[in-house]
C-alpha cells in the first residue's frame, strides 16, 4: 500500500535511508530531520511493514525535489521505487508545480521515470543547502535530472 508517511513510520524510514547512506547513494538524515519533514515523505507498506520511502521537498511555487528514495533490498525490482516516484510526481502536479528535479547516483532509474538530464548549474542556489555539508562538495558526483509539467 502506498500512502503518506506517519510519525509511526519514522524509524523505518530512518533505517531505509541509513542503509543507502552507508553505501554512499543517499545523503544521511537524522530522526529529527525525518520528524520535522514527515509531511514530505510517502511510504510503501507491505505485510512486513514499511519497505520503501521517498520525499517531495518543495523549494518554490514552481520547483520541488524528489529525494530519499529507498527500497528494502528484498523488495527491489517490484515497481516500488517507481510507484513512490510516481506518487510524488502526482503530488507535484496536484500542487501545480512546474518542475521536479532529482540529484542522483542512479540516473538510469529516473530516466525510466520520465526525467531528463539538466545541468546542475541551472538549478537555483537554494537547492545546494544540503550539499554544503557533503564531503564531496563541490566535486559532486551526482547527476541532475528534471521532469517538467505542461
Amino acid at each position: 500500500m502506498l500512502r503518506k508517511a506517519r510519525l509511526s513510520d519514522v524509524d523505518a524510514i530512518f533505517r531505509l535511508i541509513a542503509k543507502y547512506a552507508k553505501m554512499g547513494l543517499l545523503l544521511p538524515v537524522t530522526i529529527s530531520y525525518i520528524c520535522e519533514n514527515i509531511r514530505d515523505f510517502s511510504v510503501w507498506e507491505s505485510e512486513e511493514g514499511v519497505v520503501g520511502c521517498a520525499a517531495l521537498r518543495i523549494f518554490t511555487k514552481e520547483l520541488a525535489e524528489i529525494r530519499s528514495v529507498a527500497v528494502d533490498e528484498r523488495f527491489r525490482g517490484k515497481g516500488i521505487g517507481r510507484g513512490l516516484v510516481e506518487f510524488c510526481l502526482g503530488e507535484a502536479e496536484e500542487m501545480e508545480l512546474k518542475e521536479v528535479f532529482v540529484l542522483t547516483k542512479t540516473p538510469e532509474f529516473f530516466l525510466r521515470c520520465g526525467f531528463e538530464p539538466v545541468d546542475k548549474r541551472n538549478l537555483p542556489h537554494k537547492v545546494w543547502k544540503d550539499c554544503m555539508g557533503c564531503p564531496k562538495f563541490p566535486e559532486c558526483d551526482e547527476v541532475a535530472l528534471i521532469k517538467k509539467f505542461d
